[in-house]
């Protein structure tokens, strides 16, 4: 069996009850940490995540989705049916030796289960245990049933994205789920630096809905303070401009350096960059980079206020200036003037992409089922405590003898009769 990494958490031992992504992704980032995080599965109600694209060579399997794989990085995995009561004892047995308890279900869920954090605190007093509802422990909303793509209209984002004069947008993924997962992650360490000091144990209450929320308190106040509401203004911003996508030529390579995918390799004709001026001086820095100075003077455009006033003018002269580039040379160009721009990347290109790849970003290890596969890694570097995806995530399962019998201290005779009895499945 491979050996657990390193890290800061090294010696912490997480019971994760999470499923779908916004938990898994929380326990992701405390496993990247050095955790051991043991998720507790079942083949009766598999994983949500295990059963979605995409699939190696479109075969689907439990053990074969890339979504699940690439959140589950570096944990392990046993069976066990928490719909019997043995079961049950045994994931308490389980806590008794963990620090840290996760789970993601729905409000009430866990404590009919038998394992809520009242329970659980008997059998480790100083237990840590997150809850990720939704809505919350309590209120009135407490037992609804949510998923990450509702946190995003349900938190008000929705009513701020989208074009002029258009409906409400959806973000264009689950942005409540992984949110959500920083959010927790970053509760349970505070929560451990607590327990270091005091001895103390605690239970960590968290709303999904509340965390996606909180990251759009600008708009929030915009209501309490002036009574208003945002409106919806496409890629604009009221304190920036340009600031946008603008069309470019078909992209000559794949790559920031010019060598990787090209247009007849799969990539579509149409190609755009992102481009943001965040003062009079970037625009100043632009203007020279267009091949345009006459625009620094041109009163339309001198001041914030005045290119916003006139910003349908702007992009115009923006876009006369991208349509005939690749959008890796505007990058380029702007860059080096001190521009934000870059072309929004696809998959090929991020995984080709020198800068990340130079890092070290992307992880490749040895998955039972599906082989060698590159994944998106660990985005932060530590001095003193290295980092480091310790094994590709985890088969159904993969750890039963480890947890059951070098853990749990159960003979294999008890294993197998638990498994004959669908305990362990």
């Amino acid at each position: 069996m491979a050996e657990h990494g390193g890290g800061p958490l090294a010696g912490i031992r997480v019971a994760d009850f999470t499923w779908v992504w916004a938990g898994p992704f929380c326990t992701l980032q405390l496993a990247h940490m050095g955790a051991e995080v043991i998720r507790m599965e079942s083949m009766r109600r598999a994983c949500v995540l295990r059963m979605l694209p995409p699939w190696l060579g479109g075969q689907p399997g439990l053990n074969r989705s890339g979504y699940f794989n690439q959140y589950n990085q570096g944990k392990r995995s046993i069976r066990l049916d928490l719909s019997k009561p043995e079961a049950v004892e045994i994931a308490a047995k389980l806590v008794a030796t963990s620090d840290v308890a996760t789970e993601n279900f729905a409000g009430g869920v866990i404590e009919r289960l038998g394992l809520g954090y009242e329970a659980l605190r008997r059998v480790k007093p100083d237990i840590v245990m997150i809850s990720m509802s939704g809505y919350g422990r309590d209120g009135p909303e407490s037992e609804y049933v949510s998923y990450g793509p509702a946190q995003v209209p349900l938190s008000g984002m929705s009513q701020l994205t989208g074009y002029k004069d258009w409906p409400p947008m959806h973000v264009g993924m689950s942005y409540g789920d992984p949110n959500a997962g920083l959010h927790a992650a970053f509760a349970v360490l505070s929560a451990l630096y607590h327990r270091e000091r005091t001895g103390q144990g605690q239970y960590i209450d968290m709303s999904q809905w509340e965390s996606t929320i909180a990251l759009i308190g600008d708009a929030v106040l915009d209501y309490s303070m002036n009574g208003t509401q945002p409106p919806r203004d496409g890629n604009r911003v009221g304190h920036m401009a340009p600031h946008g996508v603008f069309r470019c030529a078909p992209a000559a390579g794949g790559s920031t350096s010019g060598a990787g995918a090209q247009t007849g390799g799969g990539l579509p004709e149409d190609r755009w960059v992102s481009i943001a001026c965040g003062s009079d001086d970037e625009w100043r820095s632009l203007c020279r980079a267009m091949g345009r100075p006459e625009l620094v003077d041109d009163a339309r455009f001198r001041t914030l206020a005045g290119r916003k006033t006139n910003e349908d003018d702007l992009e115009a002269a923006v876009s006369e200036w991208t349509s005939s580039l690749d959008p890796f040379e505007v990058t380029q160009r702007l860059q080096a003037a001190g521009v934000a721009a870059f072309p929004p990347l696809m998959n090929r290109e991020l995984s080709e992409d020198p800068h990340l790849n130079e890092r070290g970003f992307f992880v490749e290890k040895e998955h039972p089922e599906v082989g060698v596969m590159k994944h998106a890694g660990i985005p932060w570097r530590m001095s003193e405590t290295p980092c480091e995806v310790w094994r590709a995530a985890p088969v159904m399962g993969q750890d039963n003898d480890y947890v059951y019998g070098e853990l749990l201290g159960m003979s294999s005779q008890q294993i197998a009769d638990l498994t004959e009895r669908q305990v362990i499945f």
